[in-house]
């Protein structure tokens, strides 16, 4: 599977005894960016007692090692999401029948890669058959090779360890052979530049281009080329163990992250008479499969074998027939098709939606309604949908409000039902009106919405009456629920008392991180079977219990909303957030009445899910709504032998309803090589997207069991990962903690998580807060959640010495590639500007001891002194402000809408925003990164 080693890697193995020499130990490791100020910071400590409890607990349970006592397993397969409430079989149910293994004796057909345009093109073979390309899909048929680095060198500060670049990684083969002696594994790592990296030593981890994905390799360069987008579909493993064994001795968790329905530009969109899949297992045809010839095709997922329609000899693009392999569908691995009738088991729904709103004291109060009601207005026209598009809306306090928009009344007419324990709908065919037809009235009451209860004097919230009438509204047709709430549901159905008063102890927290009632999640899996989705817009200033209200949008595929302490002039910061949210929101891309199912190869299962969904069966997942900004997780296991394979794959098929009423299927493939050797498991590790699986099951943990137990088993998956890698090396590890290039920021990445808001162990945080940020852990997609845990930190002071994103012909276009920092203080100078940037907020800081002549070319003011807070960069003409405002708005591309950018000195009363992020430093009661090394160090073992 790999290749034989060269001449000169022969040689070299030849002369390792006379290269590896003895050589003298680093100096200590240092947190002070100038030794002589910072040489006792964190001073040397001696190895502390293991914190962690001795009952083991772990994410996984792996076999167990040379003297070492096994952990007790912990993981159930229980999913308390996965209630079949609707057992459905159709065209778009399939299970994987097992079948003979003579899948392996079979390579996949190289597919031609040179599209000719010239010449004379014979006629479709299949004429009369309706088959197209869409107009707008900007579909190229030549695939685009896309390099990503998965490793990267590190920045050395010792010179007398030095690594190797430019020899291939593929060592497996030949480290199996002789990996009994440590000095020539050490050896052949130095030489192939894969060194383990010492953590307690070395300082610099992090690359200055940041963490890449690691990059799949396949014997055939032309697989390379065709895999999936790691934006869209990543495995926690880039080569998959061929036993279960294999895997439980590299002690790395196996799982899968999704972002399902990413915006995409250079989207192929297909429509043809009939959707060419496998017979056994359903699995859509795509680039990985085998053409036995011009007639049949081999699953690669089940092997089994299937006949290819006339229809599929005919490639629209070249005009040309005879050859299968030049169909769109099997040159890349994420399409699109338009789907016939038969994937509808009802026409396709109209774009609905509807908005609920609170009109509180409280709210009413924050300013949030003529926030959302200008922008409302301001999009109008650019709401996704057609001309069947519907809109309505409800209000709500103590009492339930109603708005007949009807055609031919001249203003809006308001109904209020004070009855909330038995709530019904007052005029039903007159509160959803047609978004085309009566935008006249709509805007009026979008005008008076925000002047209309400035005098209200109630203060209780009704907000489950609210659901239920919403629910009986949309119940007919479907649609999305849109909720703002500021404060905690105090009568009617699904009311709430105050739980956050009564916690006095982090043991206690379980109780509070789950719901109190039952009463939210049962309307969801009644909102999800009629194909209804909600999500929340909290804007509280108070606990409004998240845990229990957010069940609503967890269970019908809704997404949550949080912006703490909201006013709309009061804190300007959020209330731009909103504003960004919020319009992004209204006019994103939306898919209605969706389902989704991940199909694996034989040998492979699914067992646990992760996101905002309903699970309907036993893999197929609901999701009334979906959107670009929402990710998925899924924990594989092995349950076959993969020797016979040499590579598997994973598909996913999101079908759903466009908001032009089109039936679509979007479908991803992913494939990946089999290996037989630990070294090799270990070597295609993906530490980012382990992280985001850990993060994931550490949520359920933490609702399940306990906190305490969640940072438990968060610490011992690093400690695992470690452990496998430190018994593959053969050498003594007592003064050193070392890890494989491609996992050395793992830990970093957890010390992070733990520290998190979600995740720390102490009670400063508010219970809402917390709540919030394990439901993104288990919604955002991973680049989001990285950044989540470990925001990026650039130096903005170098703008005139670093260099520029190459391409940039126009000077007023330069971009700075600016390098990554570490979020440690040894790495903040006193005359620096620092840009951290967040998800949802950008924030740049400033030093006393800058430049004034960078005062003036960036801020215009004469110094910093002059500096006031800013929320946004000057527009001047220097080159520092040109490049640097370059800068930011590559960042704000980068993200789903605009964040805030708040411009502070380091003397700010907010700078601890600043320093609480930095997530290497002791602060808060937390240890620093290095105190988390030294803690892991005796437990590496």
């Amino acid at each position: 599977m790999y290749p034989h080693p060269t001449t000169s890697q022969t040689q070299a193995q030849q002369s390792l005894s006379n290269y590896v020499q003895q050589q003298p130990h680093p100096p200590p490791y240092n947190l002070g960016h100038q030794p002589q100020q910072n040489q006792n910071l964190y001073p040397q400590l001696p190895i502390p007692q293991q914190t962690v409890t001795g009952q083991g607990h772990t994410f996984n349970s792996y076999a167990t090692q040379q003297g070492q006592q096994q952990q007790p397993q912990l993981v159930t397969n229980y999913n308390p999401q996965s209630q079949v409430v609707n057992q459905i079989t159709d065209n778009y149910n399939g299970h994987q029948p097992s079948q003979q293994n003579y899948y392996s004796s079979h390579q996949p057909q190289q597919p031609v890669v040179n599209y000719t345009t010239q010449g004379t093109y014979p006629n479709n073979p299949a004429q009369g058959q309706q088959y197209s390309v869409q107009p707008g899909s900007n579909y190229n048929p030549q695939p685009q090779i896309t390099n990503y680095n998965g490793h990267h060198p590190q920045q050395n500060y010792y010179p007398q360890q030095h690594q190797h670049q430019g020899v291939s990684n593929d060592f497996g083969s030949l480290s199996k052979a002789i990996g009994g002696l440590s000095v020539t594994q050490q050896g052949i790592n130095k030489i192939w530049g894969n060194e383990a990296v010492d953590l307690l030593k070395q300082r610099q981890i992090l690359p200055p281009t940041g963490v890449k994905p690691p990059e799949i390799r396949f014997q055939h360069d032309y697989m390379n080329s065709i895999n999936c987008s790691p934006d869209i579909f990543r495995c926690t493993l880039t080569k998959i163990p061929e036993s279960k064994s294999l895997l439980q001795k590299s002690r790395l968790p196996l799982g899968i992250l999704i972002h399902p329905f990413k915006d995409l530009t250079n989207l192929p969109v297909i429509q043809c008479s009939a959707i060419v899949r496998c017979r056994a297992c359903r699995t859509y045809i795509n680039p990985y499969v085998y053409f036995v010839d011009q007639r049949r095709w081999k699953c690669n997922l089940c092997a089994r074998l299937n006949d290819l329609p006339d229809e599929f000899q005919y490639d629209p693009v070249t005009r040309t027939s005879g050859d299968p392999s030049r169909r769109p569908e099997v040159r890349s691995a994420t399409i699109e098709f338009l789907a016939p009738a038969d994937y509808m088991v009802r026409p396709p729904q109209a774009a609905v939606y509807l908005y609920v709103l609170d009109v509180s004291t409280n709210a009413v109060d924050t300013g949030y309604l003529k926030t959302i009601c200008d922008i409302l207005l301001e999009e109008l026209d650019k709401i996704p949908g057609d001309s069947r598009t519907q809109i309505g809306f409800i209000t709500f306090d103590s009492a339930v409000h109603f708005y007949n928009l009807a055609e031919g009344l001249s203003q809006p007419h308001q109904y209020v039902v004070c009855d909330i324990d038995d709530i019904f709908i007052p005029c039903p065919n007159d509160l959803l009106v047609n978004l085309q037809e009566s935008k006249e009235i709509l805007r009026q009451l979008l005008n008076t919405l925000p002047t209309k209860f400035l005098n209200t004097s109630d203060n209780h919230s009704a907000l489950g009456a609210a659901l239920q009438a919403a629910h009986k509204l949309l119940a007919p047709i479907g649609g999305r629920i849109t909720i703002f709430q500021s404060c905690l549901t105090t009568i009617g159905p699904g009311a709430l008392t105050n739980r956050e008063v009564t916690l006095k102890n982090i043991k206690d927290m379980q109780p509070v991180l789950n719901p109190t009632v039952d009463f939210y999640k049962k309307l969801a899996l009644e909102c999800s079977q009629q194909y209804i989705a909600v999500d929340l817009f909290f804007i509280n200033n108070q606990y409004v219990d998240i845990a229990s209200i957010g069940c609503i949008s967890k269970f019908s595929g809704g997404s949550v909303y949080q912006f703490p302490n909201f006013h709309a002039t009061d804190n300007p910061t959020q209330s731009y957030l909103l504003e960004q949210a919020f319009q992004r929101y209204v006019t994103r891309k939306i898919g209605f009445e969706a389902v989704m199912r991940v199909r694996c190869s034989r040998g492979l299962s699914i067992h646990t899910f992760h996101g905002n969904f309903f699970v309907r069966s036993t893999d197929l997942l609901s999701l009334p709504n979906c959107h670009p900004d929402s990710g998925f997780g899924m924990q594989v296991s092995i349950d076959e032998s993969l020797s016979d394979l040499q590579t598997v794959c994973f598909q996913a098929a999101l079908l759903y309803t466009s908001s032009k009423g089109e039936r679509r299927i979007r479908v991803h493939t992913l494939c990946l090589p089999v290996a037989g050797n630990v070294n090799d498991i270990i070597g295609s590790a993906d530490q980012q997207c382990i992280i985001g699986l850990v993060a994931k099951m550490a949520v359920d943990r933490s609702q399940t069991t306990s906190l305490v137990d969640a940072r438990e088993a968060c610490t011992n998956a690093v400690v695992d990962a470690l452990t496998a890698y430190a018994t593959t090396q053969n050498s003594l590890t007592s003064v050193s903690l070392l890890a494989p290039p491609n996992l050395a920021m793992l830990p970093t990445y957890t010390h992070a998580l733990l520290r998190s808001i979600g995740f720390r162990s102490d009670l400063r945080v508010r219970m809402d807060d917390r709540v919030h940020f394990m439901n993104q852990m288990k919604t955002l997609p991973l680049t989001y959640l990285i950044q989540s845990i470990y925001p990026d930190l650039y130096p903005l002071h170098d703008v005139e010495t670093t260099s520029v994103i190459a391409d940039c012909d126009d000077p007023n276009d330069e971009t700075p590639d600016f390098p990554r920092l570490q979020l440690c203080s040894d790495r903040i100078d006193s005359y620096g500007v620092y840009l951290m940037d967040m998800p949802e907020l950008i924030f740049v800081y400033v030093c006393r001891s800058v430049s004034a002549q960078f005062c003036q070319n960036v801020f215009d003011v004469n110094g910093y002194a002059d500096l006031v807070e800013m929320n946004e960069f000057p527009e001047l003409e220097t080159t520092a402000s040109i490049r640097i405002r370059n800068f930011v708005n590559s960042l704000q591309c980068m993200k789903p809408f605009c964040a805030p950018i708040r411009i502070i000195r380091d003397d700010s009363r907010d700078r601890m925003i600043f320093v609480t992020h930095m997530m290497e430093d002791r602060g808060d009661g937390n240890g620093s990164l290095y105190e988390f090394l030294q803690q892991l160090k005796p437990m590496v073992r």
